[in-house]
């Protein structure tokens, strides 16, 4: 080899100074993918939207479905579901505690926070799946439904939503509801299982060997997406 190859092959893609991009591949594709699923959400929410203008009357007042909370027999309206949102924030608290204390290289702190992260969001997917039973077994008094059948017309009283009937208004309500909270509730299961594999990474000296708890920054780049995601999911769902 020569040596103006051997110069040309040592010589680093960018010699102007300061990186314009001063973050790992890593980082980056993480960026990449949260774009990505930005659009996926926003697409599922424009959706939602327009099919609420097409039927403002018929649209299910969502403060009067929601209106459940655990040992408490009356109704709250979206009681619980302000408290999933707390939960989850607070989750995103503890996930940006745990980053900290990664760029301290304090593994002690990094477990514990990422434990209480992982708590959180078992609480809030544990909470999600309380409320989807709620959702889908309904109130006590249901609602009635007509319809023809075999030339004949037919009364029903039936209870709760699924994904053709809803008896808390159109069923394309239940259908947005089901989608829209369950791909963000896959969304948080999957993070609290990705966390768990860093946590466990943690207690076995990974980082310290490598010297750095950038995976941790990583992941927490994912969770603090999720929980951006739910805010939006929140307003635009619960309270709009």
């Amino acid at each position: 080899m020569s040596s103006h190859s051997t110069a040309v092959s040592e010589t680093k893609h960018w010699n102007g100074g300061v990186s314009p991009v001063g973050i790992s591949y890593g980082k980056m594709y993480m960026w990449f993918f949260l774009v990505s699923d930005a659009l996926t959400f926003s697409g599922l929410l424009c959706a939602y939207g327009f099919m609420r203008h097409k039927y403002p009357d018929l649209w299910p007042i969502p403060g009067d479905v929601f209106t459940h909370f655990p040992f408490y027999d009356g109704h709250i309206a979206l009681a619980y579901v302000g408290l999933m949102t707390f939960i989850l924030i607070m989750s995103s608290v503890t996930m940006v505690l745990a980053v900290e204390a990664g760029h301290r290289m304090n593994k002690k702190a990094v477990g514990n926070w990422m434990l209480l992260t992982i708590i959180g969001g078992l609480m809030f997917v544990g909470s999600q799946a309380w409320e989807w039973y709620h959702f889908i077994v309904g109130t006590d008094h249901g609602a009635v439904r007509t319809f023809l059948k075999d030339g004949i017309w037919v009364t029903e009283v039936f209870k709760g939503a699924n994904l053709q009937v809803n008896e808390y208004g159109l069923p394309v309500f239940g259908d947005f509801f089901f989608f829209i909270t369950g791909f963000h509730g896959f969304h948080v299961f999957s993070g609290v299982v990705i966390n768990a594999v860093i946590y466990i990474n943690v207690l076995n000296d990974t980082y310290e060997k490598r010297g750095h708890y950038e995976m941790v920054e990583k992941v927490g780049l994912y969770w603090h997406f999720v929980d951006l995601v739910w805010v939006f999911v929140f307003t635009f769902f619960y309270l709009l």
